[in-house]
């Protein structure tokens, strides 16, 4: 017995209404991926995309590559210092913005300005701020007696790293201070005066209401702010270039150096590889987390 005209009519109308979006995964999505992964099988001379195959034998170096590792272990440093800093100040601005406050439909829209305002244009003036001979922090440190002798901010270790940390931590917390100012908007009063009643303190009421409420937004910005963190090229590279030597340098700085200054877009390739597979593995682990808590604290 044949089926029905109309569901099939409807069955080749939903997937030609699907077909522009699966075009555009695929050209978007599938064809880098499955580039990148062909590329690293080979040595490929970066002006000409030319080479030969080697098989696995980029990932061998890399396993064997120190470079790799305190790469790695930079970009690991790096993000979750500045996830963790972007949670906390993005969530203390949001409970801070929620309540009536003078002026605050002024300093909501001020404090989304680092995270609009350009990523050069962002670099610049915070290299300003850390010039050793006439940097505003070094000015001000001298003023205080905190320190004797102007510091190197980003010529040194561990200046270096912990500069460009608070630098990404200013320039992305807003991000965390729109999305969790936006849920807490959402929480019904009700909840809150039902605890004052029990005698709830504050600190009670945002550990027992206000977290709980946050959960499932926060799951989201962890997610989101993690992969563009792992990834970040231009803060850094303008920041610090990956200097002194290495020590700031991060796995996208490794794929940039590998591709355009050795000339080795298969070893650049490998990299990428890598960072596909560490960042998928911890977002796995990280989802198999969130939702074990979730279904803990459901009754």
């Amino acid at each position: 017995m044949s089926g029905n005209p109309l569901d099939k009519r409807y069955a080749v109308l939903g997937a030609m209404l699907i077909a522009p979006t699966v075009l555009i995964f695929c050209a978007v999505i599938v064809y880098p991926l499955v580039s990148a992964l062909y590329l690293s099988l080979f040595t490929i001379f970066t002006p000409t995309l030319r080479g030969s195959f080697i098989g696995l034998g980029n990932y061998a170096y890399l396993v064997n590559s120190p470079e790799f590792w305190r790469s790695l272990w930079n970009t690991l440093l790096w993000t979750v210092c500045t996830l963790t800093l972007q949670i906390v100040f993005g969530v203390a601005a949001a409970l801070m913005l929620h309540q009536n406050i003078v002026f605050r439909s002024l300093a909501r829209s001020l404090i989304l300005f680092p995270y609009f305002v350009s990523t050069v244009v962002a670099v610049l003036v915070w290299r300003w701020l850390f010039n050793d001979l006439y940097g505003v922090m070094n000015h001000l440190m001298l003023m205080a007696g905190l320190i004797k002798m102007p510091l190197d901010w980003l010529g040194s270790m561990p200046n270096a790293m912990i500069s460009i940390i608070l630098v990404g931590a200013w320039k992305y917390f807003p991000f965390v201070v729109i999305a969790v100012l936006a849920r807490l908007q959402t929480i019904p009063d009700a909840l809150y005066e039902a605890a004052k009643i029990d005698g709830a303190g504050a600190w009670s009421r945002f550990v027992d209401i206000t977290l709980p409420q946050l959960r499932d937004v926060l799951v989201v910005v962890v997610l989101l702010r993690a992969i563009w963190d792992f990834k970040e090229f231009d803060l850094i590279y303008l920041l610090t270039g990956g200097g002194p030597i290495i020590a700031t340098q991060t796995l996208p700085l490794m794929v940039y150096k590998d591709a355009f200054g050795l000339n080795d877009m298969g070893r650049a390739s490998a990299v990428a590889v890598s960072m596909m597979l560490v960042m998928l593995s911890f977002m796995v682990l990280y989802l198999k987390l969130a939702g074990r808590g979730e279904r803990e604290s459901q009754p």
